[in-house]
């Protein structure tokens, strides 16, 4: 009998920047799913404002911010993509290229996950990848929007085991303790001339000084 291959869990975002609560959340679920994690860096988010860094810095500071460590990757595959970066378009993609029997888990937040139904082809999710979704409040059944409760009521799984061994369609809830940061506090900070580097891994502060990101120049 042919073995099951190995979860891929993946974690987009603008990343702008990359900071420890980015870091956090991608450690914590790897190591709850027993899998590494590959970042995906969005070239153009259809949910945001236009990023203050530039694709290409996104990219820099993810990568300096990962570099050696074997347990996080990158994929630069929405960077090289025309077009808005719709996750539904980087399931497809990465489908394609594991195959349809392949383990395939998409991380996000919460909020994210009960925002759902605004998402470009949202149903469509569920049959390319599993879900697992960052809960810091422990109560997110509770908030489901009505359209949500209904597409995920058969789909609720209660250990990583159930993601390895199917290639999609489960959702899992990760009840972890997560960072109190975000990227938008990061920015403020550094705008406003505030101690931030604290917030950021140490390669992705000196991209920030190097590069007179958000208003950095001169600090």
């Amino acid at each position: 009998m042919a073995s099951i291959p190995a979860l891929t869990l993946i974690y987009g975002g603008t990343f702008d920047p990359f900071h420890n609560g980015h870091l956090a959340i991608a450690r914590i679920a790897g190591n709850a799913l027993f899998a590494p994690v590959t970042l995906i860096p969005a070239a153009d988010p259809p949910h945001r404002p236009p990023p203050g860094a530039d694709a290409a810095q996104r990219l820099a500071m993810l990568e300096a911010a990962v570099a050696g460590d074997a347990c996080l990757r990158v994929d630069r595959r929405e960077l090289d993509r025309q077009g808005r970066s719709y996750t539904v378009d980087t399931l497809r993609s990465l489908r394609a290229d594991l195959g349809p029997e392949a383990p395939l888990a998409l991380l996000v937040g919460a909020d994210s996950f009960l925002g759902l139904p605004s998402w470009h082809d949202w149903e469509a999710l569920f049959e390319l990848a599993h879900l697992v979704v960052a809960d810091r409040s422990g109560s997110l059944i509770d908030s489901l929007s009505p359209a949500l409760a209904d597409k995920t009521a058969t789909r609720w799984a209660n250990e990583a085991a159930q993601l390895h061994a199917s290639p999609a369609g489960r959702v899992l809830c990760l009840h972890q303790p997560l960072h109190d940061v975000s990227a938008s506090e990061v920015r403020r900070r550094i705008a406003e001339g505030g101690d931030w580097q604290a917030l950021v891994p140490p390669p992705v502060a000196v991209f920030i000084r190097a590069h007179g990101l958000y208003g950095a120049a001169g600090l």
